[in-house]
């Protein structure tokens, strides 16, 4: 009797699988039990706080997102147990099972939605944003269908796709093996046509929309008179060749009557180099050229010279470089070259190689020439970079180009995930700190700062000194696939940086999809938090890594506020030029 049951058995999982259901059609209002249980606690989860608050309508695309991650699992994983024919539960027990599993994901769904908005402004408050009113709700739950019915039709194709190439196959081959080889074909495919083709196409409709735009020019920004500037009259570089943001870093900035008006005099003229993707016709010609115009400008007679590798359109922080040029009462040279059209959200993806390789090459032109002055009578040399522009700086910190001649510091501000000397560092970091604030092997050459704290590491610095200036609240830094599937270090007990909200926690894929979601919002949220720095912040960080003569606590505070004050009228005459 023992050895029929295990023939049976035998037999019900080696014989030909349970017949195939009918698949509901692309818009078709049929859907899986299972897949709506599994969808709605992703629904729940997705309400939860992230790195950043949310709009509306960024809400209800995390959410129809979220619940059709989860309906795909849910139905996925039940359409693979038929398949399989694992044995089911059915009838009444069946029913059962998801009425109870329901209710309880229900329950959690709605004490989920109805703290939404007090988690939310928790956030906002902490940010110095204003409330979210409960009127935010239309919006969030319009959206959020609308995402998930375009996602559900988008999935239902593809499916159907399947089935047709199953149907093919299966009249030469045994239906499983059918339906496999079948699922790795076409998987091959899609993969090919999103990540080659359709990937390439992206990049190039997107360089070819944004070049465009790098033509335009920011209100108010004018052709610079000063010699000190690219593009003067005075200068090689042609005003109109420097695009977008290289014409408003050198049209911008404080001139030296703007600092001898708060310094008292003796200011210098701030000198700004910048060489365009249209200045010269390739990356060693643009190197060149930024080389010939800080000699032509005086640059090396200057005290601080600072090689600043730009974003991906070419963007310079005036709250990055504005500081140092009042700290060091303009006897400064900054200059930067443009690689790139594409904004920073792209850029990340697109231009890795070509920061890192417009980096190398930029700093091996310069600093073989600054190699060659004397010790004693040429300027401290620095690098910077903003978010993709510490990428580039990385790079030439981990080239070989500066072992002969070492420079002497350098400031990188909101690290991007992608930077692989920050993640090496914050993982070999001493033990007892945060990953949001590290010491590393104590603070000797690198340190690390926030918005609200200092660089004492507590050991001596050495001559070299390298800055990370990072918000823990910054998803541009913190994103990292491994969210997916293991919580990260910044959200345990005892390691949670003070602008990441107490209520935030790490849920499988949906933080992944959070975090990941935050990136585009992350410049559009007050200074201070998320991926935009302050000047104080800067300031402070600048005056940790060029050490200037007789700075104190006093003198920060008295030129932050400076800074913050001139700050807000320059964004009140753009906005009327705007207008």
């Amino acid at each position: 009797m023992t050895t029929g049951i295990r023939d049976r058995a035998y037999a019900r999982l080696s014989g030909p699988p349970a017949p195939r259901r009918r698949a509901p059609r692309v818009f078709e209002a049929s859907f899986s039990a299972v897949g709506i249980v599994i969808g709605l606690y992703f629904l729940a989860i997705s309400l939860t706080p992230s790195l950043l608050p949310r709009a509306g309508y960024a809400q209800g695309l995390n959410s129809g997102v979220a619940f059709m991650i989860g309906y795909g699992l849910g139905a996925g994983a039940y359409a693979l147990m038929r398949f399989l024919s694992v044995p089911q539960a059915r009838g009444r027990v069946r029913v059962a099972l998801l009425s109870v599993s329901l209710a309880l994901i229900a329950l959690q769904a709605s004490l989920a939605i109805w703290r939404y908005v007090g988690w939310q402004n928790q956030t906002r408050l902490a940010f110095g944003m204003e409330p979210l009113s409960p009127l935010v709700w239309p919006v969030i739950a319009i959206v959020a269908v609308a995402v998930a019915a375009l996602v559900l039709v988008i999935a239902r194709s593809l499916r159907l796709l399947f089935r047709k190439a199953d149907d093919l196959f299966n009249r030469w081959l045994p239906r499983r093996l059918a339906v496999t080889l079948a699922g790795v074909i076409l998987v091959a495919v899609l993969w090919w046509v999103l990540s080659g083709a359709f990937v390439n196409a992206f990049f190039t409709t997107s360089n070819w929309i944004f070049s465009g735009r790098d033509l335009q020019s920011n209100p108010g920004d004018e052709q610079p008179l000063q010699p000190e500037r690219s593009g003067s009259p005075a200068s090689a570089v042609d005003f109109e060749h420097m695009g977008r943001q290289g014409r408003s870093f050198v049209a911008s900035g404080p001139s030296a009557e703007d600092i001898d008006e708060y310094t008292g005099g003796g200011a210098l003229e701030p000198i700004r180099a910048y060489v365009g993707l249209r200045s010269a016709d390739t990356l060693e010609e643009r190197a060149e050229l930024v080389l010939d115009e800080l000699q032509r400008a005086g640059a090396f007679d200057r005290e601080i010279l600072v090689l600043a590798t730009v974003t991906g359109t070419g963007y310079l922080d005036p709250a990055g470089v504005d500081p140092l040029e009042y700290l060091w009462n303009g006897d400064t040279a900054i200059a930067g070259v443009q690689y790139s059209y594409l904004p920073s959200w792209i850029s990340l993806l697109a231009d890795q190689d070509v920061v890192r390789e417009t980096s190398r090459v930029v700093f091996r032109t310069v600093h073989d020439y600054w190699a060659t002055l004397p010790e004693d009578d040429r300027p401290q040399f620095y690098l910077y970079g903003l978010s993709l522009g510490s990428t580039g700086v990385e790079a030439v910190l981990s080239s070989v180009d500066i072992l002969n001649e070492p420079i002497d510091g350098a400031l990188m501000v909101g690290p991007p995930f992608i930077n692989e000397m920050h993640t090496e560092i914050t993982a070999a970091r001493d033990t007892g700190t945060p990953p949001w604030q590290p010491v590393f092997n104590q603070g000797r050459t690198v340190r690390f700062t926030a918005e609200q704290y200092g660089l004492d590491a507590g050991g001596t610095w050495g001559p070299t000194r390298l800055v990370y200036l990072q918000h823990g609240s910054d998803p541009v830094t913190w994103f990292d696939g491994t969210l997916a599937f293991t919580s990260p270090e910044w959200l345990e007990p005892g390691q949670r940086a003070p602008d990441v909200a107490e209520t935030m926690a790490w849920y499988p894929i949906v933080t992944m999809w959070q975090v990941l979601l935050d990136m585009p919002a992350a410049g559009s949220i007050p200074e201070g938090y998320g991926h935009l720095y302050t000047h104080r912040a800067n300031l402070d960080a600048w005056a940790g890594v060029t050490r200037p003569e007789g700075w104190d606590a006093a003198d920060a505070d008295a030129l932050g506020e400076h800074l913050r004050q001139r700050a807000e009228r320059l964004d009140d005459q753009r906005s009327l030029l705007a207008d």
